[in-house]
């Protein structure tokens, strides 16, 4: 047990083992608010590493605990959910693609397949509520949609994801980062114009889903699933993240580089003004410089000019004669070698530095 800021509070092992829950059983308790952990701060998003006595004793108190608890958070997969409403395994996952059923969470299995995890307590009021679509032949317009490869189940895992998130904070920053986490970069970039707004987005995305897998290869499956993909919903999250932007800037900036915070994270200090919402550019020579996010700007017609095909004549160019000193090895050096090592942009490991001739005595 320990004490953190004057509050008695329990680390998550502790916690799940006094509620009687397993470490994936406590993690989805927490994800779906029945377990209410310490608040970070006044403007950050609740974090999951102290859970209150009182809490606990909260829980414990139930009539029903610890096996209302646990049916509360017992996640099934197709089988298991099928045997629940006395249906085939594979009419189940019909169903699921059809978007009957949300998943609650996913992982990966040897072979690279995604098992998408279901609650078993919606899966038992679906049986309840919708007695029709278990027995018999599936209406036409679900034969329609499976007819045309229809999977709504990763959508529908993210946006039960979505809801937990923003149901999980009231900073609009916060809650901006999570619509911002669903989109990709590209989207993203093209919503957030500003540099320093998608950076303070990046600091505050939420964490990813408990389970991620470790290999590269599995784990960029699992990422891909975490993004929206479909057009509609790619639209969605567009105009979400454009209407909370607007209701985060209307409460405070996002920091830039080298101010001062004020007392809430990402706050603007007092007595600073209002910033732009793009950083300054200096003119120069007729193109815009790169902003401090490392992007280039170029006006319209200057991008018309770099792409024009250019044509390239080749000349013989001139190898210079290596002194005495140098081996054989190294003079055999190619002219196309030679040019392909000037438009490279960095220099091999070791590599001398060639001398430049002296200036002039009457340069400035």
């Amino acid at each position: 047990m320990a004490v953190d800021e004057g509050v008695r509070t329990v680390t998550p092992g502790r916690a799940a083992q006094e509620l009687e829950l397993g470490r994936d059983e406590f993690r989805l308790a927490v994800q779906l608010g029945l377990v209410r952990t310490v608040p970070a701060g006044e403007r950050e998003r609740r974090r999951i590493d102290r859970v209150e006595r009182t809490e606990i004793d909260r829980l414990r108190a139930a009539p029903d605990f610890p096996a209302g608890l646990r049916e509360r958070v017992r996640a099934v997969g197709t089988g298991e959910a099928a045997a629940l409403l006395g249906i085939t395994a594979d009419r189940f996952a019909r169903l699921a693609r059809t978007g009957h059923l949300s998943p609650v969470r996913f992982s990966l299995n040897r072979y690279r397949m995604v098992v998408w995890m279901y609650l078993a307590q919606e899966v038992v009021e679906f049986g309840l509520t919708c007695p029709a679509l278990l027995t018999g032949r599936l209406p036409q317009e679900l034969r329609e949609r499976l007819a045309a490869h229809v999977d709504l189940r990763p959508r529908n895992w993210r946006a039960r994801r979505l809801g937990l998130l923003l149901r999980a904070t009231e900073d609009p920053w916060a809650r901006a980062a999570a619509i911002a986490s669903l989109l990709d970069p590209v989207q993203l970039a093209e919503v957030v114009d500003d540099p320093y707004e998608r950076t303070h987005l990046d600091r505050l995305r939420p964490p990813p889903p408990p389970g991620m897998p470790v290999s590269p290869v599995a784990r960029e499956i699992a990422e891909r699933l975490t993004l929206a993909d479909d057009p509609d919903e790619i639209l969605w999250h567009r105009l979400s993240l454009a209407l909370a932007l607007d209701e985060a800037r209307a409460e405070r900036q996002a920091p830039h580089p080298g101010e001062a915070r004020g007392t809430g994270f990402g706050a603007d200090a007092p007595g600073v003004p209002p910033r732009r919402s793009a950083p300054p550019d200096v003119p120069m020579g007729g193109v815009r410089m790169p902003d401090p996010a490392g992007e280039v700007r170029v006006p319209a017609g200057l991008v018309r000019v770099l792409a024009a095909p250019v044509a390239v004549r080749a000349e013989p160019v001139p190898v210079p004669a290596a002194p005495m000193a140098v081996s054989a090895g190294a003079v055999a050096v190619t002219v196309r070698g030679r040019l392909l090592d000037r438009f490279r942009r960095g220099k091999p490991r070791g590599a001398a530095r060639p001398r430049r001739p002296k200036r002039p005595a009457g340069w400035p």
